[in-house]
């Protein structure tokens, strides 16, 4: 292909992209449907001219560099302070059992649809499937009353960081036999990480308080992944040392002590996190963008004409639905919708589908049931939101208004 024509191609499925998340806030349409739509014609249109895209085989990389700047954009969210502890604890109790229990559901039905495979295996399968995902969150639920909004913005950002953990640790343990040895390895390697991610957080932070010069983000950035392919390597959880830094910029103010008040600068470390805070935004964009596209043109369409594809995403959704209710009535108690209806999948579910190791691939496994969860979540997450914003309008129409999730008339 040529090469002009690539970047000319880059360059509108990035304007496009831009358009569709100012759609999405605007009329709760989840962008991920156009973009993986769009990819979807892509394929069929680079199909039809007989062309073969070959950039692929990096996409391994583009998920590692993903994975770091979801993980270090959802940290930047988490504003850790007592006014805000009620909503974290619940909304991190309901993402934490919400992503055990659907997970494991989910492992269960898969392993009576195939009964020769480990529960190992297809549990590495249901993990992405009980994932949240707050790039498609975030950008959604804007027009919610302020608990809701913030409550399913934690829910989201804690789902996406415990569901990357969680599937890494399985990966990287699956050959370990024993609950009991599993349980030693996990508990060790998540104690021995944290260890060295508090203290090189720190040590990160001072050095590049006092760094005097341009470019500074992409230099730390480049860290970053360097340190997290060097504890790969080591077979560390390595996501916590991005997410520990991001928890320590973002939230400086309640995690110094002793020295470190002293050491760390309040107002240069407040100019750092706002220059982290925009290019990892605009980071995170461009690869989200491209990899809902690069799913919709992998993405075999025969998949979708299996009748066990729609049979087992319909069991998968039923589940899912039905435990969120359940934990949003044990928890929450009151006044649970849309909430309960907003639980889309999205980025990190594809990232992790594309990270299962070959030696833990289903052959049989249809990547039409990815698609289709994608899909309905989204969908079902958009007339949730859109039903929600005709009843609010309809209150207000008739003098009363919404406040603190109850209502009460309007002053004249």
């Amino acid at each position: 292909m040529n090469a002009y024509l690539f970047i000319i191609g880059l360059c509108v499925v990035i304007i496009i992209s831009f358009f569709t998340n100012i759609l999405a806030k605007r009329t709760n349409i989840p962008s991920v449907l156009v973009l993986i739509v769009m990819g979807i014609g892509i394929n069929q249109l680079l199909l039809s001219l007989n062309i073969v895209p070959g950039f692929f085989s990096s996409l391994e990389i583009l998920g590692i560099v993903g994975l770091i700047m979801i993980v270090l954009e959802a940290a930047l969210d988490l504003e850790l302070t007592r006014e805000n502890w009620p909503i974290i604890w619940k909304s991190f109790t309901i993402a934490a059992l919400s992503l055990v229990f659907t997970s494991f559901t989910l492992a269960f039905l898969l392993r009576f649809y195939m009964p020769e495979m480990s529960f190992m295996r297809v549990l590495v399968y249901a993990l992405p499937l009980s994932i949240m995902s707050s790039a498609i969150i975030i950008p959604s639920v804007g027009n919610l009353v302020k608990y809701k909004k913030e409550f399913l913005i934690y829910e989201g950002t804690f789902s996406d960081i415990l569901g990357i953990m969680f599937f890494y640790m399985m990966v990287e343990n699956a050959d370990v036999e024993g609950m009991r040895q599993l349980s030693f390895v996990v508990v060790g390697n998540i104690l021995l990480t944290l260890s060295v991610s508090v203290v090189l957080s720190y040590v990160l932070l001072y050095i590049i308080q006092n760094i005097r010069g341009e470019a500074k983000f992409f230099l730390f950035l480049a860290v970053l992944i360097m340190l997290y392919s060097v504890g790969k390597l080591f077979h560390l959880s390595s996501l916590l040392i991005i997410l520990m830094f991001g928890l320590l910029l973002r939230n400086h103010k309640h995690l110094l002590f002793w020295k470190l008040e002293e050491w760390l600068k309040d107002d240069r470390i407040e100019r750092l996190y706002d220059q982290f805070k925009m290019i990892t935004i605009e980071t995170s964009f461009v690869v989200r963008t491209f990899f809902f596209v690069v799913f919709g043109m992998t993405l075999p369409l025969s998949s979708l004409l299996s009748w066990r594809v729609w049979l087992i995403s319909a069991v998968f959704l039923l589940v899912t639905y039905a435990l969120r209710f359940l934990l949003f009535t044990v928890i929450e108690k009151k006044d649970i919708l849309p909430q309960v209806l907003i639980s889309p999948r999205g980025l990190i579910s594809i990232l992790l589908f594309f990270a299962i190791p070959d030696s833990l691939k289903i052959e049989g496994f249809e990547n039409g049931i990815l698609f289709l969860v994608i899909i309905a979540t989204s969908i079902i997450m958009a007339s949730a939101l859109i039903a929600y914003r005709k009843k609010e309008t309809t209150i207000v129409d008739q003098g009363l208004a919404p406040m603190g999730g109850e209502m009460m008339e309007v002053e004249e």
